[in-house]
């Protein structure tokens, strides 16, 4: 805290940039203030990635898997969100499950089926365990994983190191899911992913708004118009369509609302560190 505060207090620094958690994020800029800082903040994240009935489901599922699994979920533009239309939920569900089940392996990192590695720490294995046991208790069935995973250390012998259970979380599916799960208003940062059905564009839209986040979001159709239509309306500074790997070192990276402000990435991420002069001069 004492070094924060330097950095957003002194005079001398101009420019203040800083990827982390909305509640850091909101203290920087509140800090900040007081010598009207440039700043730019890449925070929070709830993403939705909405599923519509006339998508690839192939393409789709191989999307949902990429945006949600890689890093265990801990990314800021992981899939947090997964709304299916009503039409497809079923199958999808299934397909889902038996690709969750089937392809995703909790082990040590230097066994050769690792696949899913550890949470960064034991408060985040308490949150997903939290996550999973509200779903639950709020009516959601869990369809595969739903516990901690126990992974003993075959790699590492020297000392306890053979004990180390890890910090891992099996990956996990919930169907049934309701807006009033915890998912739906905090962000996971972990291997689980919710499944919540909807009949129309509009209701699915409206689902995916519902948040003060806004960093990403993603959608699967094969309707070139409705891609337009959804791409601008899903409040998000990133939209990925038919795709769950959005993030290029060319392509401008930030979010709206409480997920930041600024971009990181391309020509926008080099202007964020510049200041507009203009200069009038007679001769």
């Amino acid at each position: 805290a004492e070094v924060g505060a330097l950095l957003c207090h002194s005079s001398a620094i101009r420019k203040l940039s800083f990827t982390g958690s909305t509640p850091v994020g909101k203290w920087l800029m509140r800090e900040c203030a007081f010598t009207v800082k440039r700043i730019s903040l890449e925070l929070g994240g709830n993403a939705p990635f909405i599923v519509f009935d006339d998508a690839d489901l192939d393409v789709a599922l191989a999307a949902v898997m990429s945006s949600k699994f890689r890093n265990a979920g801990q990314a800021c533009i992981a899939t947090n969100r997964l709304l299916v239309q009503e039409g497809v939920y079923e199958r999808f569900a299934a397909m889902l499950t038996e690709a969750v089940s089937s392809k995703l392996v909790c082990a040590d990192g230097f066994h050769a089926s690792s696949t899913i590695g550890p949470l960064i720490n034991r408060a985040a294995v308490t949150k997903l365990a939290s996550h999973v046991a509200d779903c639950v208790a709020r009516g959601g069935t869990v369809t595969t994983g739903g516990q901690e995973c126990v992974v003993l250390n075959n790699a590492r012998t020297s000392g306890n190191d053979s004990q180390d259970k890890g910090c891992f979380f099996e990956p996990t599916v919930i169907t049934g899911a309701t807006t009033e799960m915890l998912p739906f208003k905090q962000e996971t940062f972990g291997p689980l992913i919710p499944m919540i059905s909807f009949k129309t564009e509009e209701e699915a839209i409206a689902i995916a708004n519902d948040t003060p986040f806004g960093l990403a979001g993603y959608a699967c159709t094969k309707d070139l118009g409705r891609a337009w239509r959804v791409s601008e309306a899903i409040d998000a500074g990133m939209v990925g369509i038919n795709d769950g790997a959005i993030s290029l070192e060319m392509t401008p990276f930030g979010g709206v609302k409480e997920s930041g402000i600024g971009r990181e990435g391309g020509i926008y991420g080099i202007e964020e560190y510049l200041e507009v002069k203009y200069v009038c001069m007679n001769l």
